[in-house]
């Protein structure tokens, strides 16, 4: 149940601005960090801006909807619903700075379609990807946990599509001068796809998303269901909680109608830009990364000799010690 789900708990915000504080404070404390022999009015020119990583990171949303839409086997819509709530969690606490969107946005979708139990294997995932697979392979399952650990293993995701199915069965059953409620289904499945390239998933509950894509579709096809909302859904003399719902549901509806659209030279910028001012010691391209990873394993093989040697030497210790007791 959504009401007393991680997902309520944790994952979900008073307003923009509360998501806008923590996105910002992350690009702030990133430029802070690697900025601080630069003067401070120099560190946007190098840096990414906190528009500029919105911008960037609401293009590989649109990719991640995108590589969801085109996967073979075909994806179940509620993957594409996961896969995205991921990608804005994560980035609500971290910057693209520290972890470029590309890797990130696979692992979200890979890691989406186990927890969605849509079984597809690492082969059959990277197989849908144009170059370069064993190269994706190690990457995306090498960013698998640490996705899970931002995340906080929170990994529940309730989606919109699931309330949808409930109002139009509900709607067919209440509703009576509405022949066949299928014909709201196109238009609310739309609204709910435009509405994972907002961050609807991170203000409103599910069933407040598919309400407002019910209605959306109403009004579009001309079928008037305040009666059912009044009525079915609120209850009659309960005026406050119509006015609160109606409220939030002007608020969906704005959101998913007034999506600005995307730049794709500004994009190409970002992306030139992103190449020179990310973290080299958590890019596992640079030479920084692979240095320090090397370092990490020799230590490690270090280590498990060293016990392999403690061990031995305990062992021969007893063996001698037995020996002596004959």
């Amino acid at each position: 149940m959504f009401h007393t789900s991680s997902q309520r708990k944790h994952w979900m915000f008073r307003n923009e601005e509360e998501i806008i504080k923590l996105r910002r404070e992350n690009v702030t404390m990133y430029a802070d960090k690697h900025g601080d022999s630069m003067q401070v009015e120099d560190r946007p020119l190098y840096f990414l801006t906190y528009d500029e990583e919105r911008l960037l990171c609401r293009h590989y949303e649109h990719l991640v909807r995108d590589f969801c839409r085109k996967f073979d086997p075909p994806m179940p819509p509620s993957v594409l619903g996961t896969s995205c709530a991921y990608f804005k969690r994560f980035y609500i606490h971290n910057t693209a700075m520290d972890y470029h969107p590309k890797w990130i946005m696979y692992t979200c979708i890979y890691l989406a379609c186990k927890v969605e139990e849509f079984n597809v294997s690492i082969m059959q995932f990277v197989g849908n990807l144009p170059n370069n697979r064993e190269k994706a392979t190690e990457l995306i399952l090498n960013h698998e946990l640490l996705i899970m650990q931002h995340l906080n293993f929170n990994l529940t995701v309730h989606n919109p599509f699931r309330p949808l199915e409930g109002f139009l069965i509900d709607i067919k059953t209440r509703v009576l001068h509405i022949a066949d409620t299928e014909v709201l289904r196109k238009k609310a499945e739309e609204f709910i796809y435009r509405s994972l390239a907002t961050d609807a998933c991170l203000l409103f509950a599910p069933s407040q998303i598919a309400l407002a894509a019910v209605l959306h579709s109403a009004s579009k096809k001309g079928v008037n269901l305040d009666k059912y909302v009044t009525d079915s859904l609120v209850g009659k003399g309960n005026s406050d909680t119509l006015k609160q719902m109606v409220e939030q549901l002007k608020k969906v509806r704005f959101m998913v109608k007034h999506i600005e659209p995307l730049n794709p030279t500004k994009i190409q910028e970002l992306e030139e830009k992103l190449q020179k001012c990310r973290n080299q010691e958590l890019d596992p391209e640079s030479q920084i990364y692979k240095k320090k990873l090397e370092e990490k394993l020799l230590a490690e093989e270090e280590e498990t000799y060293i016990k392999r040697q403690l061990l031995s030497e305990e062992t021969k210790r007893s063996e001698d010690q037995f020996l002596m007791s004959v």
